[in-house]
């Protein structure tokens, strides 16, 4: 019988619930998949953990399956074309996360010949990969005792001890507390369990605290409520940028199109021509600044916010009679068929923008 006690929480209880009550994902092998001698692929993992960085699962998982589908192995990624991958990637935002996920596959096809490396040493040496996806990829592809701490699994921890200290000083520290609890035996499942804990029980309302595993070891439970945990610093208010994007289209319905540079917030992305607005600086927001002369109209405002600032586009659209040949450098611009917008590396901002202007943009579109 395995004996827990507030000071020494056993991973066991945490096992054996994981047995009966995982969530069936498409990268992952469950318990009795293992029992059947199936394991992990460690493309299919990186994959899944990159794509979740920042975003939910039911979100992940179109996504997830239409990489699978176009690149099912590594090679087939690190052999495509960059802007194909982009526009696969459009939607799931972070974009930078799409641009090392490329290097990362081109990386693992060259220098690795298509095996990923299985320590997180070796992981951390690939473009892209930092602490929590390296450990991420250790664990659960190659079974390695890797501490692996997403947000679900600071939630679980920072309950289980009543860590005070707020967030984000307390990472070090809990970090600490999740190598000692990750076992030797089954760390990939105890990573997984310790995900599925934090986003089906230990959620950060209303937590099943009468359904938890370690409710006999949580010293928030305990001592105190457990929805004060973790325990956060004050947010700091987000600024609010403001820039104008412009939105022409011809009369046989085709619309301006110009790419991103890939450095910076949004690299490497398909835009409608925009101000130069960025998280630290306005853009202009009246028609004076769009990129050439014509009727621009008014057609309201968007709102997108990104992870530090909030922005908030002033839309403008023309109907052009004849199309203007754009000649900005690394800017420049092409029409593209509205039918034809879904193919393109939009990202969100881009989208709203285009349907403020042209409200049906993406439902005519063929995708």
């Amino acid at each position: 019988m395995t004996i827990t006690t507030l000071h020494m929480p056993s991973a066991k209880p945490l096992l054996d619930w994981y047995d009966r009550h995982h969530r069936d994902l498409p990268w992952r092998v469950s318990p009795r998949m293992a029992a059947r001698g199936v394991r992990a692929d460690p493309y299919r993992v990186w994959l899944s953990e990159v794509m979740l960085q920042q975003t939910t699962v039911q979100a992940v998982k179109p996504y997830f399956e239409k990489f699978l589908q176009r690149w099912p192995e590594v090679t087939d990624l690190a052999a495509a074309e960059t802007d194909a991958v982009m526009a696969a990637w459009a939607g799931l935002g972070y974009y930078a996360r799409a641009r090392n996920l490329k290097k990362c596959a081109e990386a693992v096809a060259t220098e690795h010949g298509g095996v990923f490396p299985d320590t997180e040493e070796g992981l951390k040496s690939l473009p892209g990969i930092g602490d929590y996806t390296a450990a991420a990829v250790a664990a659960i592809a190659f079974n390695r005792q890797a501490a692996v701490m997403d947000g679900n699994v600071e939630r679980v921890i920072s309950r289980l001890y009543a860590i005070e200290t707020p967030l984000p000083a307390a990472k070090p520290a809990m970090r600490e507390k999740v190598a000692l609890l990750t076992p030797a035996t089954r760390p990939g499942d105890f990573a997984q369990a310790m995900m599925d804990l934090g986003a089906t029980i230990c959620t950060p309302k209303r937590p099943a605290c009468s359904l938890c595993p370690f409710r006999g070891a949580c010293e928030a439970l305990k001592l105190s409520d457990p929805e004060l945990f973790p325990v956060k610093a004050a947010k700091k208010e987000k600024p609010v940028r403001y820039g104008a994007a412009f939105i022409a289209v011809t009369g046989d319905g085709e619309i301006l199109l110009r790419r991103r540079i890939d450095s910076g917030l949004l690299g490497g992305m398909t835009e409608v021509p925009t101000t130069a607005w960025t998280a630290r600086i306005d853009g202009e927001t009246s028609a004076a600044a769009a990129p050439f002369e014509a009727a621009w109209q008014a057609s309201g405002t968007v709102t997108h916010v990104f992870t530090h600032f909030e922005l908030r586009l002033s839309i403008w659209r023309a109907a052009i009679a004849t199309k203007v040949t754009m000649d900005d450098g690394p800017n420049d611009g092409w029409w593209e068929p509205v039918t034809n917008l879904e193919a393109q590396a939009l990202p969100t901002i881009m989208k709203k923008a285009i349907a403020a202007a042209i409200p049906l943009a993406f439902k005519t579109s063929k995708g």
